[in-house]
């Protein structure tokens, strides 16, 4: 009787140790970029998906857009397994910042200011910073047309940026917004005079919408977008094999492909 007491125990001592050592490795710190149930890279990537053709949320409910496609490729040749977290514009570069997620993928401008800041790969569009003005509006094709003027811009976006730096005197009403379509739509009911945005995203928002708008001008400054990362040792290895996948991609053909596929033509040339 006491022999079994002992094996019993044996067995439970030993049942015991197992669960704490699974338990202890189910529970371990992840490193950046794994997936501690297979081990599988991941990365996270942040997109407001509320601004389309690059980033939107389709009729099914699930994520879509050219930024979408481009990092389904991306992650493929890179071996990574890509995770998309929506949230607003405003708050992307503050979830990058505290580690909540790895890049960005909407439509970042390569700035100086972000580039002193940031890790990026090779650009993977190019295109120019466009006025949106009201449908008949002539009195706005530059800049310097602005003073006096209220415009909008997404909130925390290198239009903002761009338009307070040129502002140096405070003489234009720079009004924010997180929602695109928002201000499209506050220009043509007059509340606003003109937004600031990417040309080709204007061209299509504006034909899509039916709204009462056309560009104001020609784009006001060149555009050059990639995905930002956290200046690392640890990112500028994975930034490293991220622009060897971009310029791959635009050498086979891929890019041009997924940008005729949205956009009916390459935005990813210059």
């Amino acid at each position: 009787m006491l022999l079994k007491k002992k094996s019993v125990l044996v067995v439970s001592i030993i049942m015991l140790v197992i669960m704490v050592f699974v338990g202890c490795r189910s529970n371990s710190t992840n490193t950046v970029g794994n997936n501690s149930d297979d081990n599988t890279k991941v990365i996270r990537i942040g997109t407001s998906g509320g601004y389309p053709p690059f980033t939107f949320m389709n009729n099914e409910g699930n994520l879509d857009g050219f930024e979408i496609d481009v990092w389904g490729e991306i992650g493929q040749r890179i071996g990574y397994e890509v995770e998309f977290q929506a949230s607003e514009f405003s708050g992307l570069f503050g979830m990058l910042d505290t580690g909540r997620i790895d890049t960005i993928s909407n439509q970042i401008t390569m700035t100086d200011v972000r580039k002193e800041k940031y890790l990026f790969p090779s650009p993977y569009v190019f295109s120019g910073a466009q006025l949106i003005v009201r449908e008949g509006d002539e009195s706005i094709k530059n800049l310097d047309d602005l003073k006096g003027k209220k415009i909008g811009v997404s909130l925390g976006s290198n239009y903002e940026e761009l338009i307070r730096n040129y502002d140096v005197n405070n003489e234009i009403d720079v009004i924010t917004y997180e929602d695109f379509i928002g201000s499209l739509q506050d220009v043509a009911i007059g509340r606003i005079d003109a937004v600031m945005n990417d040309k080709l995203a204007a061209i299509i928002n504006i034909e899509k919408s039916g709204l009462d708008l056309q560009l104001g001008g020609d784009p006001v400054h060149p555009l050059e977008n990639s995905f930002p990362f956290v200046n690392n040792e640890e990112n500028a290895d994975l930034v490293e094999k991220i622009s060897e996948a971009i310029i791959e991609m635009r050498a086979d053909g891929t890019l041009n492909e997924i940008s005729n596929k949205w956009f009916s033509v390459d935005i990813t040339s210059r």
